[in-house]
């Protein structure tokens, strides 16, 4: 496993960088067709491809996840891969090229088994824009979860290595004020500093919050200006919206379209929205319980189920009412930080609990793919 990881993290794959995802595709092909015999479907998009395989048998389970990271071409040669002190480091590593590897191995494992058709209709599908959105990939992942009726998302675990049987919905929202470019020092009066307003315009977007409610709304990429002397004509807010019901999110999208200029010589644009509707817990609740008596019958120790803030495409597999159980990836923590890691003691752990859950699924014929809830 290690060594597929390293394969893996030593293709760069940041989103949007299309060149970059075509070899990241490659690689994810290239480790499947190897560890299990057959070569996936490499499915384009305006994002980059996609990456399908897919076992003999009628869709049961589709495992979910994505091969684009967030971090910059040039990453690997500042943070090569390295394993040291029980921690495998580099870019991507955590979110989520191990999950990936795990995804593999354990359908390796179960396919060289004594079962031999433990992972008979199981599905793998990553995706190649899944930090930016999932707006090429979106249409695909409903469809597949549709087909295959149930859906276990390798995105990591959480801390401790805890699934995660609920997420926030999340959105992104981009404000931009217009004003009026001038000389700052001869004649700043004849402007309308868009910077100015921009400031205001963050402290009434913090307000929009509810902590109570469990929604953030967070101001996260700020910009204006031209030069040193010049009144800002244009400033844009970048805001990071995260939201436990569709309630709330239908409330902050009115407050952030209601958001108007305090100086009304200046103007104000909103545009984004909330793109991943929440995940509750009741999507999970089956998976879950499916999850733990795998766990005791492979003999694993006991984990926890929890919610979190961040958001997955298990978002969209729930919404649109499939069974869907996130944080069966790997063990570490760091996401999207430089000092993501993972555990490389429990990578055989994390593959033995899915191999174990992915046969409990699929492997008897007599046993009905999860229903979608209603």
């Amino acid at each position: 496993m290690l060594a597929d990881l390293e394969r893996l993290v030593n293709v760069e794959s940041p989103s949007h960088q299309l060149e970059a995802i075509a070899a990241s595709a490659g690689a994810v092909a290239e480790l499947m067709e190897r560890r299990l015999g057959s070569a996936p479907a490499l499915v384009d998009s305006p994002a980059g491809a996609h990456v399908h395989w897919r076992a003999a048998g009628e869709p049961r389970l589709l495992l979910l996840g994505h091969h684009d990271t967030v971090f910059p071409l040039g990453s690997l040669a500042a943070r090569p891969f390295a394993v040291a002190d029980g921690r495998a480091t580099g870019p991507g590593v955590f979110d989520m090229k191990g999950g990936i590897v795990l995804a593999v191995h354990a359908l390796a494992a179960l396919a060289a088994g004594r079962e031999g058709s433990g992972g008979r209709g199981v599905e793998l599908l990553f995706s190649a824009d899944e930090e930016v959105g999932s707006a090429a990939s979106r249409q695909l992942i409903e469809e597949r979860a549709r087909a295959c009726g149930q859906v276990l998302v390798l995105e990591p675990a959480a801390d401790g290595g805890a699934l995660k049987i609920g997420r926030k919905g999340v959105g992104m929202y981009r404000v931009t004020v217009t004003g009026r470019a001038a000389h700052a020092g001869l004649e700043p009066e004849q402007g309308v500093n868009a910077l100015v307003e921009a400031a205001h315009q963050v402290l009434a977007i913090v307000e929009i919050a509810a902590p109570g409610a469990g929604t953030t709304v967070t101001p996260t990429v700020a910009a204006a200006g031209t030069a040193e002397n010049v009144v800002p004509a244009v400033a844009t807010v970048a805001v990071d919206v995260r939201v436990t019901s569709s309630d709330e999110a239908d409330r902050v999208d009115a407050a952030m379209a209601a958001l108007g200029a305090t100086n009304t010589a200046a103007t104000i644009t909103v545009t984004g929205g909330v793109n991943r509707p929440p995940m509750a817990a009741s999507a999970s609740a089956v998976l879950f319980a499916e999850a733990e008596e795998a766990g005791r019958d492979a003999g694993l120790a006991p984990f926890a189920g929890v919610s979190v803030g961040g958001g997955s495409d298990g978002n969209f597999t729930a919404a649109i009412g499939v069974p869907t159980l996130d944080g069966l990836g790997v063990v570490g923590g760091g996401a999207h930080a430089d000092h993501e890691w993972v555990d490389v003691a429990r990578l055989p752990e994390r593959a033995c609990l899915l191999a174990a859950l992915i046969r409990r699924l699929c492997q008897d014929a007599r046993r009905p793919a999860s229903r979608i809830l209603t």
